[in-house]
């Protein structure tokens, strides 16, 4: 297989709100925009697209997303000074900033759509937090 790219498609009929949304939280710029299908990238690193329900092409089987499991992991160099321009612009933010003993900095919030947002800076994990959750032979 010869993958060009892989990201995931959001079924959802919020399409212009979670356009802007992520234009302006995480600075993606729109590859691809038709009434039914919006297309978000970073010239490379990442893509995102959502597609809305009522699409007569869409294959079978997605429905519009109900808000369940699923999570994007967005991670930053800096998220205590992108959790201060979130807070400076207004954003929702229903998971307040926190050093977690598994080794993140982190906040979160829900997108338009519904899709939980995770901001997170890698930091050291708590001596032995790890431990009793890696497999034979790994390391955290």
């Amino acid at each position: 297989m010869n993958l060009q790219n892989f990201y995931p498609i959001i079924v959802t009929p919020h399409l212009p709100s979670c356009r802007d949304f992520y234009r302006q939280w995480f600075g993606l710029d729109v590859v691809f925009e038709a009434t039914w299908f919006v297309l978000l990238g970073t010239g490379g690193a990442a893509t995102l697209a959502f597609m809305h329900p009522d699409h007569p092409s869409a294959p079978p089987g997605p429905e519009a997303f109900s808000g369940k499991g699923m999570c994007l992991e967005f991670q930053v160099a800096d998220v205590t000074s992108e959790h201060e321009r979130f807070i400076r612009g207004g954003a929702v933010i229903q998971l307040s900033l926190r050093d977690e003993p598994f080794g993140q900095r982190r906040f979160g919030l829900h997108d338009p759509a519904g899709v939980w947002i995770d901001v997170v800076e890698q930091i050291e994990s708590a001596a032995g937090w790890w431990d009793k959750y890696l497999l034979p032979g790994s390391e955290a």
